[in-house]
């Protein structure tokens, strides 16, 4: 409603140039507050179904299965923003170390993200097939079907059409995005499993680029699935203890 009333303050502002007579709304008639998308924690089997399905995407010659599958396991396992993973060269991508250069962060910030030997050789295939589709080493990481930067708006619309395959969102027409998990939950999956796994607060968010263990907090969701087993764990230690003891 407070949308609404911003468009209705627009055309009284409009009203009132002509006329001072008709009055404009003050803005705090209907209080607005932003709220924050409420993230979805993908399981590690709906990640699983996620890279399989976008490595069956059809493709003018395998690229666009390529890129789509590598691109959406590695914002899993990294927590990358997309537009990070984006704006990868080649270069930036230190195969024999393990480690990726993210140039342009938030902010315009530079870091450095170690990546995991199995995260090493899927990205080491993907560039050696991305290569032999394209009969020559190419400039950026993540290509289309043409050999040209994968865009942001191609990497959510194949996202979306993952999506729409293995159930996440709903079949829309007009090949429309429609409603349901976002790629940037991807992210906060990612921090979920290391704070599942042990990793403190402060690690996850040197991980994810963070400037402030605040902003941490927000992307660190427990799953539902481990906290019910963790729940669960608990009840059965308190059980024991409450046991009365054998004769």
């Amino acid at each position: 409603w407070a949308g609404r009333l911003g468009v209705i303050r627009l055309f009284a502002q409009w009203l009132h140039g002509s006329d001072p007579q008709h009055e404009v709304p003050p803005q705090t008639l209907i209080p607005s507050r932003y709220r924050r998308p409420r993230p979805y924690i993908y399981s590690a089997e709906e990640i699983q179904r996620l890279v399989e399905a976008a490595a069956a995407l059809p493709s003018l010659n395998g690229l666009r299965a390529l890129t789509c599958s590598t691109l959406f396991g590695l914002l899993a396992v990294t927590g990358l923003r997309i537009s990070e993973a984006l704006s990868l060269n080649a270069a930036n991508v230190d195969l024999d170390a393990g480690v990726v250069t993210l140039r342009r962060g938030k902010l315009g910030k530079a870091r450095l993200l170690p990546i995991s030997d199995s995260t090493t050789a899927c990205l080491a295939a993907y560039a050696r097939e991305r290569d032999r589709l394209l009969g020559a080493p190419s400039e950026p990481f993540f290509v289309a079907d043409h050999g040209e930067r994968l865009t942001d708006g191609g990497a959510r619309y194949n996202f979306a059409a993952v999506c729409q395959t293995i159930g996440l969102r709903p079949v829309t027409k007009y090949h429309r995005h429609g409603r349901g998990p976002r790629l940037h939950d991807l992210r906060h999956s990612a921090a979920s499993f290391g704070l599942a796994g042990g990793l403190g607060l402060e690690v996850i968010g040197k991980l994810l680029g963070h400037a402030d263990v605040k902003t941490t907090r927000r992307y660190a969701h427990l799953s539902e699935g481990y906290v019910k087993a963790a729940a669960e764990s608990m009840a059965d230690g308190i059980a024991d203890l409450l046991s009365p003891p054998s004769k």
